[in-house]
């Protein structure tokens, strides 16, 4: 893969990738949003105009996320021994914030526009303002999303669903402004509220995820079921009593405990543990490390043993224990 050098992702190219791409919809959305607020104001449309305030919200997520790869890119320091990852979380995490205080602003001055039955109809070029807006910010949510994925960013991926949401409010708002001008003022509105459920749906979800991150959530299980079922075919490990991973921005730490012959040396099981780490870093992308503990097997005869059967890891299947 193109980001990939001896299956290790480079790091500067990753960022440099994620910041142009980030750049690239910054300039678009800045260019959308003040077209659609001015569109919004001339054509009488709260939707368009609440649409627009989305879009204004969009240019300040992307900047964070920029600033975010910024400092994820650092390297260690004596501060933060671990590195700089986690800003990328950090970045996503503010970006749900910012998404549901958006959408519940938005939500309160449509409600309020209903209330008051102030409704103006919109003008023509409002359909065009929404119908020009959901072309482009599909477009936005395809490639950022396209990025993320291929760089494996959280901070990106939540972005490209900025945009998509982006992209359903503008739909909504053309359905808003449509109904209106057939007489049914109060669609307009309607619409904008619809939109602003669809922003606070996308930010909660996102906090969610976020907020997981940071509490440094651990990888799927099914990966932890394939390291270890690769760790017992292809090492000498006899057994493994525990496996753990957490997620640290885009990177991973996995931390085991493996139990092997009592007899070997020390330098042996040194060496089992250098294979350890590797067949874990080829099992799973993006581990930034791995901590292995190297334990002496209590008995040659495992499934006999009530001792190892009890320090065996959940992970491990019996049919691949020795």
């Amino acid at each position: 893969m193109w980001l990939l050098r001896n299956n290790v992702v480079d790091e500067n190219k990753r960022y440099k990738i994620a910041s142009r791409i980030t750049w690239i919809t910054i300039i678009l959305n800045l260019v959308l949003a003040i077209g659609k607020i001015i569109i919004g104001f001339i054509s009488n449309s709260s939707a368009i105009l609440a649409d627009g305030i989305h879009t204004v919200s969009d240019i300040g997520s992307s900047v964070g996320i920029v600033i975010g790869f910024f400092i994820a890119k650092k390297p260690e320091d004596e501060e933060h021994q671990y590195g700089h990852e986690k800003a990328e979380t950090i970045a996503a995490f503010l970006l749900s914030l910012m998404l549901i205080a958006v959408g519940v602003k938005m939500g309160i001055s449509s409600l309020k526009l209903m209330l008051c039955q102030t409704v103006k109809v919109p003008t023509v070029i409002a359909i065009w303002a929404a119908a020009i807006s959901i072309v482009i910010k599909e477009l936005q949510f395809r490639m950022v999303m396209n990025v993320g994925k291929k760089i494996d960013s959280k901070a990106l991926i939540a972005d490209a669903w900025h945009h998509r949401s982006d992209a359903l409010s503008s739909i909504a708002a053309l359905l808003g402004v449509i109904g209106a001008r057939m007489g049914y003022p109060l669609l307009d509105p309607l619409a904008g509220l619809v939109v602003s459920i669809i922003v606070v749906k996308v930010g909660v979800e996102f906090f969610i995820h976020g907020y997981n991150e940071l509490m440094d959530v651990s990888i799927e299980e099914s990966k932890l079921y394939e390291i270890s079922r690769n760790l017992m075919k292809n090492t000498d490990i006899r057994n493994i009593n525990d496996i753990k991973a957490r997620k640290h921005g885009s990177k991973v730490y996995v931390d085991i405990k493996v139990c092997v012959d009592p007899n070997i040396t020390v330098y042996m099981g040194h060496s089992i543990a250098e294979k350890v780490e590797e067949e874990v870093k080829r099992s799973l992308k993006n581990v930034k490390d791995v901590m292995v503990h190297v334990n002496p097997c209590s008995n040659h005869e495992e499934m006999n043993c009530l001792t190892c059967k009890n320090k065996t890891s959940k992970y491990v299947n019996k049919e691949n224990k020795r």
